[in-house]
């Protein structure tokens, strides 16, 4: 698949604490997948409401908010920042 050129920020929604049985596996997922986008020029701008996962490490996204995953909080920083893509599929359930 080519590269979109079209887009270069991309706001992904992490998984939020651990649920016993769901959000590690979105976690790994996540943080691979701002691995990967970075790695194609991607910016990353990460909202996730868990600091203890590796995906809110200072130097996976480009930027990252810790705050609670709601619709107010994910408005407030589409306005701020304004992605052009929105990834909440390595979110999990909370992200969808």
């Amino acid at each position: 698949m080519p590269k979109r050129t079209d887009i270069k920020s991309i706001l992904m929604i992490g998984s939020g604490p651990i649920v016993i049985g769901q959000a590690c596996e979105f976690d790994y997922s996540g943080t691979q997948a701002c691995k990967a986008l970075k790695a194609e020029g991607y910016r990353i701008i990460l909202i996730n409401s868990n600091p203890a996962t590796i995906m809110t490490d200072p130097e996976l996204a480009d930027r990252t908010y810790v705050e609670p995953i709601t619709v107010e909080v994910v408005e407030r920083v589409i306005a701020r920042e304004h992605p052009d893509a929105l990834l909440p599929t390595m979110g999990g359930q909370k992200a969808l």
